[in-house]
């Protein structure tokens, strides 16, 4: 199985890609101008911030990035294109040739690229007797694509490709937080000589479910001597599954010229010039490499928090690594809520030095970390039936975890931050994490 995902993200821009319209929620059709509006005579101009963005993104995934660029009209007739054409990078890309590291395999990125959003059309009324509405609110609105090689080879995989790079695109550029329904996903699969192209299909569970429905579709026409038809096909939701739109389409049948109206933006000094963040998955790669700790808590100290793992950094720089993480992924994160305060830090490092250099033992140095949060200790290490009693509840009232734990480990992550929550602070991550798959691995 073969499969390669074109990805769509809104950029964090406070205006639209080629105007001045604010990219913030409004009333249909309010902010509009004559160049999202594709009136005569208005002339695109390119948002700077949205092509940092960009650029930051191509230079995180290590694509090569060439000196110029410029941007293609993309032509095809449809409501939500006023214009009837839309602005694009097809010739010349912001990167390409790039990869991203997945559980130690490398991911292809065949190419980075802007392009502004089409409108939205929104239908009413019953089957058959439907009225369109087109809102031109998203008409410009920035987008970066994001397009794999063929390098993915199951739905899981493809699910899990997506939310690890999410997590540091909105560590890299600022990206919002991507919900279910935020982000678009066009997924091409193959079975065989031909692929298929499941298009916009919205959140990490549906594109999961379109992937299995096509793959176990494809799988039956080849059982049975039949070709799969190279067409692009739509997912129902309601349904879970795909159906055919229309053949797919080639390049060519889009036209593409380039677009007058901008000329060429050289981009090779501006992308050299960029600072950029360090990530999540980057930072947990140098810990590793730094101090030697294990991948996985390397992981869930900066997932856990970006402070946290400072101050894990901090307590490197005075005692032994493995003692600055029993001490940051215990007590610590289990206090994180008062413990994060910058002006605690100090008295934080001293106590955990002094433990280290054996001046106090470890139940005295817990309970001055303990003292220090303002939590009693003898509340801190209550026994665990509170806990399992919180995991229990909160999976019993929500059994779709349940069922996505069975697929996918990470659905876990609802469950921690929920106890975390509610427990405020009587229990390390470290706990946390340990009894709520020991309790979910007994329902599966």
């Amino acid at each position: 199985m073969k499969i390669g995902l074109e990805m769509h993200f809104q950029l964090p821009t406070r205006s639209k890609l080629f105007c001045s319209c604010p990219t913030s929620s409004a009333e249909p059709n309010h902010n509009v101008c004559p160049v999202c509006l594709g009136y005569p005579g208005s002339r695109p101009s390119l948002n700077r911030k949205a092509l940092e963005a960009g650029l930051g993104i191509a230079r995180f995934l290590d694509c090569k990035i060439e000196e110029k660029v410029w941007f293609n009209r993309k032509t095809y007739f449809y409501p939500d294109l006023p214009k009837n054409f839309q602005i694009t990078q097809y010739e010349s890309p912001l990167g390409t040739n790039g990869h991203f590291d997945l559980n130690g395999r490398r991911i292809g990125i065949w190419r980075v690229h802007l392009e502004e959003d089409p409108g939205r059309i929104r239908r009413v009324g019953r089957s058959g007797e439907e009225i369109a509405f087109v809102d031109y609110n998203r008409s410009g609105i920035p987008l970066v694509e994001i397009v794999t090689a063929p390098d993915l080879t199951s739905p899981e995989e493809a699910r899990e490709f997506i939310d690890q790079l999410v997590t540091e695109l909105r560590s890299l550029c600022g990206l919002e937080a991507q919900d279910e329904q935020s982000f678009r996903v066009d997924a091409n699969i193959s079975l065989g000589e031909e692929r298929v192209e499941v298009k916009n299909v919205q959140g990490l569970r549906n594109l999961e479910r379109a992937l299995k429905f096509e793959a176990s579709r494809q799988s039956k026409l080849l059982a049975a001597g039949k070709k799969v038809v190279r067409e692009t096909r739509r997912f129902d939701e309601e349904r879970k599954v795909t159906s055919s739109a229309r053949e797919k389409e080639t390049e060519e049948d889009y036209g593409y010229i380039g677009e007058p109206d901008l000329g060429e933006f050289r981009i090779g000094e501006m992308a050299r010039n960029l600072d950029l963040k360090e990530t999540p998955l980057v930072r947990a790669r140098r810990l590793v490499s730094d101090f030697g700790i294990g991948e996985a808590t390397a992981k869930q100290l900066v997932l856990t928090s970006v402070t946290l793992t400072d101050l894990f950094e901090e307590l490197c720089r005075h005692v032994p690594p493995e003692k600055a993480v029993s001490w940051t992924t215990g007590p610590i994160s289990g206090n994180w809520a008062v413990l994060q305060d910058p002006g605690k830090w100090p008295e934080i490092v001293q106590i955990v030095k002094d433990d280290s250099d054996g001046r106090i033992n470890d139940n005295e140095a817990k309970r001055r970390i303990l003292s220090l949060a303002g939590v009693q200790q003898e509340a801190a290490v209550e026994g665990g039936d509170d806990m399992t009693k919180l995991i229990s509840d909160f999976v019993d009232s929500h059994p779709e975890v349940l069922a996505d734990y069975r697929k996918n480990p990470k659905a876990a992550n609802m469950v921690i931050g929920h106890v975390m929550k509610e427990s405020k602070g009587r229990y390390s991550s470290k706990e946390v994490v340990e009894e709520v798959r020991k309790e979910m691995d007994k329902r599966v």
